[in-house]
């Protein structure tokens, strides 16, 4: 007999986050994927069960309607399945009012950033997202998709686009004062947030912007904030274990680690839900928090992907338990980030980095390295240059920094004749067509000029092609790597690395 469909009704009691409905919706939240599913809902969830208020979300997602309707078959239900090799906890916050999709409901999406109810914009949509230029971080102007935004011809497509256009209609109908929260891994992701709506803003003709300028300066805010919890993707493993505690089918469990962590700036224009009460902190200053998480977790992180994937390994667990794997995860770690951080007072980084290699080591999960490894060319953007070049202009090379670039190009852009394995290729990039034309303008690709030459696109920023020894680094590496594996290429980044067999 099949089982029934996971419903506020038909989830256990014991289960519910929320007893009951959240009355009204304050909270849209762009980005409907796992992780705020995992994150933000779960906190606000805990928060509201503390201290009922109008908080309920909606979710709005990009493109895929796969999520959206199954939450709306779900009556807004879906379980968090939080696991661990010791326990598995489910649970279901119920903390959704509605859920769109941005592609197929422009007019409602618009509507709802636009209620007068709405006083929080919530945002995880990814670095990729934000559709801002590599090399000057700003508002990327060329792309295709920003012109069509700002042409205003059809409904907005951007996420920057979609903001800017319901504050407009928003200033029109009653301009309440209204919060834009970033939840994305970005440095100062309030700062980006706030200077890419601006930027879209003052590109808009005079007569669209007069007034919607000021009231930007005015009436909404752009808090800070760093958010970590790793959310794998969804498998048939999640789903059974739904149905194994709950006793009823779920299409759209998320999987998630039992460590969640929100920290903020306080600075809310329309008031906010009690946060505190569901586990956030709140600080005047975010940013040492953030750098905490997007270098020791976040760039180590990476790393460990690189590797794993170019080591054959499916999962961050599998490729954390290869010895040389950990070892350079360690030395990236504490000799090329933590000396670029100050740490939080209230944080014990022993304490702190011992959670990191358990959650890593977290077989349960199964978090792949291909999802990890995505993105690269947005993430080390944000993770590597500035420990870097904190290093070398200290006259240090950091070495392990190097090895993760080196690894990262041979997964995205290998060079021709070396394949680096299933996992690598199955990482999604958006500057693969862009390495793949610098490495066909350069004379031996992969080589010292295609990495120089890399450097110099901005890639990583501007300021690593001042340092042709960083370049030659990675070279090396890479090199290394593609004749002798990527455990030579860890130990010569390591200094144990003893003449290396032919393979």
């Amino acid at each position: 007999m099949p089982l029934p469909r996971l419903r506020r009704a038909t989830t256990p009691a014991a289960a519910l986050t929320l007893p009951h409905p959240p009355a009204e919706t304050g909270i849209v939240h762009l980005g409907l994927g796992n992780f705020h599913r995992a994150h933000q809902a779960v906190h606000t969830a805990a928060a509201l069960r503390h201290t009922d208020g109008p908080w309920g979300i909606l979710g709005v997602a990009s493109h895929s309607a796969t999520v959206a309707r199954a939450m709306r078959d779900q009556e807004m239900a879906y379980a968090v399945v939080e696991i661990s090799p010791d326990d598995t906890r489910v649970t279901v916050p119920a903390v959704h009012t509605g859920a769109l999709v941005a592609t197929e409901q422009p007019a409602e999406l618009l509507d709802a950033l636009a209620a007068p109810t709405t006083a929080v914009i919530t945002l995880t949509v990814t670095e990729h997202g934000y559709t801002f230029s590599p090399r000057t971080g700003g508002l990327d102007l060329d792309a295709p998709a920003v012109r069509a935004d700002l042409r205003g011809a059809t409904p907005p497509r951007t996420t920057i686009g979609q903001i800017v256009r319901g504050l407009q209609r928003r200033i029109r109908t009653h301009a309440r004062p209204v919060t834009v929260l970033s939840c994305d891994n970005l440095a100062g992701n309030g700062t980006q947030t706030r200077r890419l709506v601006h930027e879209f803003t003052q590109a808009l003709p005079a007569a669209e912007r007069d007034d919607l300028t000021p009231w930007l300066e005015s009436a909404v805010t752009f808090p800070n904030s760093m958010v970590d919890r790793i959310v794998p993707a969804t498998t048939d493993t999640y789903r059974h274990a739904v149905a194994t505690h709950l006793g009823v089918h779920d299409t759209v469990p998320v999987p998630a680690e039992p460590f969640s962590m929100w920290v903020m700036e306080d600075r809310f224009a329309a008031g906010r839900p009690h946060w505190e009460t569901g586990g956030a902190l709140f600080t005047d200053d975010v940013e040492p928090y953030e750098l905490l998480k997007l270098r020791l977790l976040n760039g180590t992180h990476s790393l460990i992907a690189y590797l794993g994937a170019l080591d054959g390994r499916e999962t961050i667990p599998d490729a954390t338990a290869r010895p040389f794997i950990a070892e350079a995860a360690r030395a990236v770690l504490h000799d090329d980030y933590l000396p670029t951080l100050t740490v939080p007072t209230d944080i014990d980084p022993d304490h702190y980095i011992g959670q990191l290699f358990d959650r890593w080591a977290n077989t349960a999960l199964g978090h792949r390295t291909r999802q990890v490894g995505s993105d690269g060319s947005v993430k080390l953007r944000q993770r590597v240059p500035e420990p870097a070049l904190f290093h070398l202009r200290a006259g240090r090379m950091p070495h392990h920094l190097a090895l993760t670039v080196a690894a990262y190009l041979c997964c995205v852009a290998p060079r021709p004749g070396f394949s680096p394995g299933p996992h690598a290729t199955a990482m999604a990039d958006p500057a693969r067509e862009t390495l793949a034309t610098i490495a066909g303008r350069s004379a031996t690709a992969s080589g010292p000029p295609f990495v120089a030459a890399v450097l110099d696109s901005g890639l990583l920023g501007d300021g690593l092609r001042d340092h042709p020894d960083f370049a030659a680094r990675v070279s090396e590496l890479i090199d290394l790597i593609v004749r002798h594996g990527p455990a030579a290429a860890a130990a010569d980044a390591a200094g144990t690395l003893r003449t290396p067999a032919h393979p």
